[in-house]
């Protein structure tokens, strides 16, 4: 051994302290107003949307789950994970090359294929994994490709563009003249992906998905739709947007989560056959990650087959949305404009939000989590509502007077909306 090399790696200890480097960091998140705490919460099975939190005595209202209808509770769903449990035990045991594809995985890659009306579809752990690793495969392994983005696409899209190392182009949020303008100063011969999302949770707005197409097909470029925000609420299946709009076959790519609308877990894309076989064949985040436990991936697909069968649910919950919605303008909390089942409430000061999320649970017994940069630009703090078809009407009464309640107890405007 090198006796130089105990010396060197003492200096290099000496030199970074990773502790205080790490201690320095937070401090800075928790002077922003930027640190993240999470709340222990014990969902009670059937009685959503109620859940117990230790140390407190009476249960809370969760009034901020992205379980949008309740179905991680459905009795559908329960059903089919304990059968699968009882039939197959609990993990995958691999990946899915590897002893981890099971009937169960096969059975919910068909039933989205068939949501989405495309020829196949691939499954992956979360879906924010299926965005990374879905478009960093596409954008990154097709030559020369050039990739569109929404200024406002999430996270994970623009994690996977990056990882792709893809030339990009950043579109104005929603702004098709912005996308043209971008796509025709380019080689119309060089390969095109336009990325955008259907429903962006953060401001409640609807991607122009027609128009984009229009603007796509013009320039020969694939298109890549996030909806995960959508599926299982729009459409008369539940496939999202695209469906309510008709314009499902026009797209190249649908992602899709089963952790929201869906109540379980995972993520997914549909689109040709052959560009899954491609995905599937060549991404990372698919080929090296255990694949969903074949329990999650049977509620799953009982979750999608209820949902493209039943409408009940989507029906209670627009109409729960656009109470609470309403009887929160009438009382002049400051409601942002939302076409959306979502609920954005201005705040506008990382603390002050921070505050209020905290006074509404402890003083209310209602769970709202605070949504602050990075997630959405600094001084556009805001509280956000997800109603569902199981939040009762004396729970949305409650709601109101709360909200009301504590923003005037900050001293907060009451009467006019954002």
């Amino acid at each position: 051994m090198d006796p130089s090399l105990g010396s060197r790696r003492a200096v290099l200890h000496g030199a970074f302290d990773p502790d205080s480097f790490f201690r320095s960091s937070l401090a800075e998140l928790k002077a922003d107003g930027r640190y993240r705490t999470f709340l222990e919460l014990e969902r009670r099975a059937g009685a959503f949307p109620l859940a117990d939190v230790p140390g407190r005595q009476d249960s809370v209202v969760v009034w901020c789950s992205n379980d949008y209808l309740g179905m991680g509770q459905h009795p559908v769903v329960l059903n089919a994970m304990h059968e699968a449990i009882d039939r197959v035990g609990t993990g995958a045991g691999g990946t899915r090359n590897i002893s981890g594809n099971t009937r169960d995985h096969v059975l919910l890659e068909r039933e989205l294929a068939d949501l989405h009306g495309k020829e196949a579809a691939l499954v992956f752990a979360t879906g924010y994994v299926t965005n990374e690793a879905a478009l960093s495969t596409l954008a990154g392994l097709i030559p020369g490709c050039i990739v569109y983005s929404d200024a406002l696409n999430h996270a994970s899209m623009i994690a996977g563009i990056r990882h792709s190392k893809a030339e990009k182009r950043i579109f104005r949020h929603n702004d098709v003249g912005d996308l043209e303008r971008l796509m025709a100063a380019d080689d119309p011969a060089r390969p095109k992906l336009v990325c955008f999302e259907s429903v962006y949770s953060m401001d409640a707005d609807v991607g122009p998905i027609k128009a984009i197409c229009d603007v796509a097909e013009h320039y020969s470029a694939m298109t890549y739709l996030d909806e995960v925000h959508a599926v299982g609420l729009y459409g008369e299946r539940g496939a999202g947007v695209a469906e309510r709009e008709g314009q499902m076959h026009r797209l190249t790519v649908i992602q899709g989560t089963l952790g929201k609308a869906f109540g379980c877990g995972g993520g997914y894309i549909a689109a040709s056959a052959l560009l899954i076989d491609f995905v599937r064949s060549h991404a990372p985040g698919f080929i090296f990650t255990t694949s969903m436990p074949p329990a999650v991936a049977a509620a799953a697909r009982a979750s999608v087959a209820h949902l493209k069968a039943s409408s009940t649910e989507r029906q209670s919950h627009q109409k729960i949305v656009a109470d609470v919605k309403s009887r929160l303008k009438e009382a002049g909390v400051p409601v942002m404009p939302s076409e959306t089942h979502l609920v954005p409430v201005f705040v506008g000061d990382a603390h002050l939000v921070r505050r209020i999320s905290d006074e509404l649970l402890e003083q209310h017994g209602i769970y709202i989590q605070p949504i602050n940069y990075p997630t959405v630009p600094r001084g556009t703090e805001r509280l956000r509502i997800t109603p569902t078809p199981l939040h009762t009407g004396e729970q949305v009464e409650h709601l109101v007077e709360a909200v009301v309640s504590v923003f005037q107890s900050h001293g907060l405007s009451i009467g006019q909306a954002a």
